[in-house]
């Protein structure tokens, strides 16, 4: 019974989503970095080490860009992992320990690097992780 949705929510991967919304992405408030190259490489590497990345518009924090949710797999939720908010996702090494961590399982298999730590910021207040992309 792959296809059943109890099937999929017990397969379900740690996720990435990734904030485009009205300041997250956007090169006229943060000029120096690769919004598009930093998407591209996320995807790749979800593609490579098992995770998935998703687009929404914006999450909220806007002081806080870029904004990128690290969400549990099931497996990790099922260990006591929860949504991870990340900020100032700007660079390229904040990008390869983003990737890092999911490839590594997450929230609730794997410690973030030291680094991410300092990036967590909290999620604005009835805040959702969902997907709008």
């Amino acid at each position: 019974m792959p296809s059943s949705p109890v099937f999929r929510a017990a397969a379900r991967p740690c996720t990435l989503v990734v904030c485009r919304g009205c300041c997250c992405g956007d090169p006229g408030r943060h000029p120096g970095a690769d919004h598009a190259g930093q998407l591209e490489r996320l995807r790749a590497a979800g593609a490579e080490g098992g995770f998935e990345v998703r687009v929404s518009d914006c999450l909220g924090p806007c002081d806080q860009a870029n904004v990128i949710v690290v969400r549990p797999s099931a497996a990790g939720r099922g260990a006591g992992g929860r949504p991870v908010w990340l900020g100032f996702a700007l660079d390229d090494d904040s990008t390869a320990e983003i990737a890092q961590w999911a490839r590594a399982g997450g929230p609730g298999l794997a410690e973030p690097p030291l680094a991410l730590e300092l990036q967590r910021i909290q999620p604005p207040r009835g805040a959702r992780t969902g997907s709008g992309r």
